[in-house]
């Protein structure tokens, strides 16, 4: 994971180093694309992965986006970031990670994902040993273990995001593709 950080870090500032020399003749619009082409895509790519990243690694990439967010504002690095994002309407690294894979676990539920993905996951309450228990009424997620799971971390940030899917409707669950919704 750190050589993925590293990696993806050092390519961002290289391009915003690139972009830095020519903001002068770019209008707004097209600076705004560039950083979000160059930038913000590499920083999300396969950002889901880091659920559970150190604070030193998201620092790293958290630096890149700030230094985008100046570079779009001409701002200086003393001012306040905040207010630089919330107007590109940003979420910060660890909030991105969050939200990606609020959607993916949204989208295994709603049988819009992948059948290699949706077929893992589903809701406590779908699964016929723990029916009978009480976190059958909890509002958690389970993903079946097997020998293609990609990480570990992956269900437990699903198990600590589980009350946000309390709120999902739908009695559809882990079979959607096979047939039998």
């Amino acid at each position: 994971m750190r050589v993925h950080v590293t990696t993806v870090v050092q390519s961002c500032f290289a391009a915003l180093r690139r972009i830095r020399s020519m903001r002068h003749v770019l209008p707004r619009h097209a600076l705004l694309t560039l950083v979000h082409a160059l930038i913000v895509g590499k920083v999300d790519y396969c950002n889901s992965l880091l659920a559970g990243m150190s604070v030193q690694l998201h620092d790293r990439l958290q630096s890149v986006l700030n230094a985008a967010a100046r570079l779009i504002f001409t701002a200086r690095r003393t001012d306040h970031i905040s207010p630089l994002l919330r107007d590109l309407h940003w979420l910060c690294v660890h909030e991105r990670v969050k939200f990606k894979l609020c959607v993916l676990a949204y989208r295994c539920l709603h049988c819009t994902a992948p059948p290699y993905l949706a077929d893992d996951l589903f809701r406590t309450s779908a699964d016929g040993n723990r029916r009978h228990l009480r976190s059958a009424d909890s509002p958690t997620l389970v993903v079946r273990f097997t020998r293609r799971s990609a990480t570990v971390r992956f269900p437990w940030q699903l198990h600590v995001l589980g009350t946000v899917f309390h709120q999902l409707s739908g009695t559809r669950h882990h079979f959607c593709h096979s047939g039998a919704a």
